[in-house]
């Protein structure tokens, strides 16, 4: 069962897919389902004993091209709605026990490939407003499967989060006639002690107003709007800066660093938003070496963050980790 049902109070659509519930919770060491199928084993998700870079549908999706019927009416204050959308799996590579960070710049070069077709594909079909592309790698974040993999939901809305920094690069387009992202990354450049790296027109930074005490945005200094505005060198400086960013992560205190990785591209509303910077945000859990950043009391029941580190302070330990 998957619907949409609304959260008057947020305003905003909460998904509910009850069946996610079996999906795959760490399987035994012995079998991985996201590995090439291999001579007399048990068949995985990928029926070739090989392969470079792997897309297809979540066999437990919360969005559905051909969603159920909701299992339930509307109440007065909160609409039901089919759960359309598309969920996908991308498999970085056969190799189960490597990294995004590991691989060479030329496979997350072709990785940057598949995930602007299918941006563009997602973004095409009339339901799907939002293309949301995104990685969580480590136990930590939730994973269950270890497998080198990222998911693409293609939203039938624009997520809350997209929609206030929609709001806001609007509103700042609309009073200066500049974009804001775009602003905020070249004065970041321009100050330097946040910057943790930069390769051709792109900035890696932890921005000063960050979360997380390791987070990292990495931002064209350019105005872009989506993958589908990067020039052939800028998609290649991007997969060099998402190797340098992951290795200054994993060798910041010895081991494979957790994340969330989380692409903002514009919406695919038919709108055509000038006003938007494509982005990509990481957001690690660790605050320390064995400390854990958890979303607790403020976080999760006010919104108002709490970073117990130094943005200064964190973007020099980035610099420094080689």
């Amino acid at each position: 069962m998957s619907e949409l049902r609304w959260h008057p109070l947020l305003q905003e659509w909460v998904i509910t897919a009850t069946h996610r519930q079996e999906r795959t919770y760490h399987p035994p060491p012995e079998y991985c389902p996201f590995c090439p199928t291999r001579p007399n084993s048990t068949p995985t998700e990928v029926p070739e004993p090989t392969y470079e870079i792997v897309v297809f549908e979540n066999r437990f999706p919360s969005l559905w091209r051909e969603p159920p019927t909701p299992a339930v009416a509307p109440t007065p204050f909160s609409p039901v709605q089919p759960a359309y959308g598309v969920c996908e799996v991308v498999l970085y590579t056969p190799d189960h026990h490597t990294t995004l960070a590991e691989l060479p710049v030329e496979r997350i070069e072709q990785l940057l490939y598949v995930w602007r077709d299918r941006y563009a594909e997602l973004g095409a079909r009339p339901e799907v407003q939002y293309v949301f592309i995104f990685e969580n790698k480590g136990r930590e974040i939730g994973v269950t499967l270890t497998h080198p993999h990222g998911q693409i939901y293609a939203y039938p809305f624009i997520p809350p989060k997209i929609e206030r920094e929609l709001e806001a690069m609007r509103r700042h387009y609309d009073s200066t006639g500049s974009n804001l992202l775009l602003e905020i990354a070249r004065c970041e450049q321009a100050e330097g002690t946040r910057v943790v790296s930069q390769v051709g027109n792109w900035l890696a930074f932890v921005p000063f107003f960050a979360r997380y005490p390791y987070e990292v945005y990495l931002v064209p200094l350019e105005p872009r709007r989506d993958l589908l505005d990067l020039t052939e060198r800028e998609l290649t400086a991007l997969a060099h800066l998402l190797k340098d960013v992951l290795q200054r992560y994993d060798a910041l205190w010895g081991f494979s660093l957790p994340y969330i990785m989380a692409q903002h591209p514009r919406p695919t509303d038919g709108a055509e938003h000038p006003y938007w910077q494509f982005h990509i945000e990481f957001y690690p859990p660790h605050r320390t070496r064995d400390k854990l950043k958890y979303l607790a009391g403020s976080e999760s029941g006010a919104g108002v963050f709490i970073n117990d580190t130094l943005p200064e302070e964190t973007a020099a330990a980035l610099r420094a980790a080689r």
